[in-house]
């Protein structure tokens, strides 16, 4: 197999090979080779690009490229794109070249019956359905390859993180949806944004495409049959990303879309009943006043049991993944749905579920797939997912902070304890804001909790002015205090110190 070498256009100086085996990877727009290393890939475009396309493929292999990464933490975001750094030509066609995906995203088993996946990149729409997670469908994939619920949470950040990274840069993707979207459930952290060559500069570089079927916003659907140029038509921008975040976000936490039910429009033809489903008539699935949408005999038909719980609406409504998101999905899905502007941020998406991480509880079923839970302050707790009713009691740590000297005000969050539960900064401290930018000493457990002798107790590792308010006791380092039904710890005494009340819930 021959190999070819190019020069880049943006830099005579640097020179790129491929390996030409006649076969190459076909995505989309784009026929795909590695380099003799598999360091990286040569993306030819199929199709000559016109000037304006050309331009945009440059700026974002460039300016757009050093706006990204040459920063402050700058090397954190190689972990959430594949972003292209240089571009090539050969016979007319414009290539990029991209980095090559980590060997995490790629396949060990695939499927749970057969390897026809195995080796293959790990798109992430074979994650956010229930036809690959039945146990009795030809579909499932292996459970090597699903992780567990919680590290679906994860996941949902980092991709958070990209979209609004992208926005603060003045980008817009266009085209989110699980195709250009790789994750790896069973690291807790894998997630990669991929198809960059095609984002939006507003007023700059128009869109391409309108998007990918089940992400495209409502607005969009709706008005694509009107002219480009036409000022009541609606293309892909940061708004419409939105959309396609939260349902990202969506499926991946629930393997459903919140919008294809089984809302019927009479005797009309395929394309148009998809425009009302997922544009103008677009219904959440889950809308608490009108239940139109409430079924899935369109996805499923007859074999809704096969794939349960996830299309029984009862046993997990989207209320199990907390206050927080159900929140947010409220205003994505109901108040934003037809209102773009109404819409959560990736900032908001990122930051309510960093504070639902704090609401888990382990089932207590060793073999439940899921093996986590998000707490939802029931007297009766049971997992979800396997029905199994948590073995110990829940203590609840109410977060307040000091609004001034003595007054201390609810700050909307609070911790689920279970064993061995670690406390970090950002939990003792207001003004740590868990994010990219987070440092590595603000990374590290302060303090764990534990059940020990059937009590449970804190150890603190590393608070220096950790206090027992209701005892009126210092805590000091490699001490512990025990934890009961309405105590009061002051975590720290610094400026943003928090303070939390204990709530202890019996099951």
């Amino acid at each position: 197999m021959p190999t070819i070498t190019l020069k880049s256009i943006l830099d005579n100086t640097k020179t790129y090979q491929y390996v030409d085996n006649g076969e190459p990877m076909r995505g989309g727009v784009k026929d795909v080779y590695f380099s003799p290393d598999k360091s990286y890939v040569v993306a030819f475009f199929r199709t000559k690009l016109d000037f304006n396309q050309k331009e945009r493929v440059i700026s974002i292999a460039t300016i757009k490229k050093d706006s990204i990464f040459n920063v402050d933490n700058g090397q954190y975001w190689k972990n959430i794109y594949c972003w292209p750094y240089d571009v090539v030509e050969k016979d007319g066609l414009t290539g990029i070249i991209v980095p090559a995906y980590d060997k995490r995203f790629f396949f060990k088993q695939g499927y749970a019956n057969n390897d026809i996946l195995k080796g293959k990149e790990k798109n992430g729409k074979w994650f956010a359905s229930a036809k690959f997670r039945a146990s009795n469908s030809k579909t499932k994939l292996d459970n090597s390859e699903l992780g567990n619920w919680l590290s679906y949470f994860q996941v949902c950040v980092n991709i958070a993180r990209g979209v609004k990274r992208l926005h603060s840069a003045g980008l817009a993707h266009s085209d989110l949806s699980y195709n250009n979207v790789l994750i790896d459930p069973t690291s807790g952290s894998g997630a990669n944004i991929i198809d960059i060559d095609g984002l939006v500069v507003p007023g700059k570089y128009p869109p391409e495409v309108i998007g990918t079927a089940d992400f495209i916003a409502p607005e969009v659907l709706a008005t694509k049959h009107l002219s480009k140029t036409d000022p009541n038509r609606k293309l892909p921008n940061q708004k419409t990303d939105l959309h396609a975040l939260a349902v990202l976000i969506y499926m991946y936490l629930l393997y459903r879309h919140p919008l294809r039910g089984g809302n019927y429009f009479g005797q009309i033809d395929e394309i148009e009943e998809e425009n009302f489903l997922m544009g103008s008539k677009a219904l959440f699935i889950e809308h608490p006043t009108d239940n139109k949408n409430r079924n899935f005999k369109r996805e499923y038909g007859d074999n809704l049991e096969k794939f349960k719980p996830w299309t029984d609406l009862a046993k997990t409504p989207y209320t199990i993944t907390g206050p927080y998101l159900k929140e947010l999905f409220d205003q994505a899905f109901i108040k934003g749905l037809h209102n773009p502007i109404e819409r959560p941020t990736a900032d908001a998406w990122e930051q309510a579920l960093i504070k639902t991480n704090d609401l888990k509880l382990e089932c207590s079923n060793k073999q439940c797939e899921q093996k986590w839970f998000i707490y939802n302050n029931t007297k009766d707790t049971k997992c979800p997912f396997c029905n199994t009713k948590y073995n110990n009691t829940i203590p609840v740590l109410d977060l307040f902070y000091q609004f001034k000297p003595n007054v201390w005000k609810p700050e909307n969050q609070r911790i689920v304890v279970y064993n061995n539960a670690t406390l970090h900064r950002w939990h003792t401290n207001r003004n740590i804001i868990r994010n990219e930018k987070l440092v590595d000493n603000d990374k590290v457990s302060e303090g764990y909790f534990a059940f020990h002798n059937n009590k449970w107790v804190f150890v603190n590792q590393k608070l220096t002015s950790l206090k027992d308010v209701t005892e009126d006791k210092e805590i000091p380092i490699g001490s512990m205090v025990e934890i009961t039904n309405g105590k009061k710890l002051l975590f720290s005494k610094e400026d943003g110190g928090r303070v939390a009340i204990i709530t202890i819930a019996n099951n």
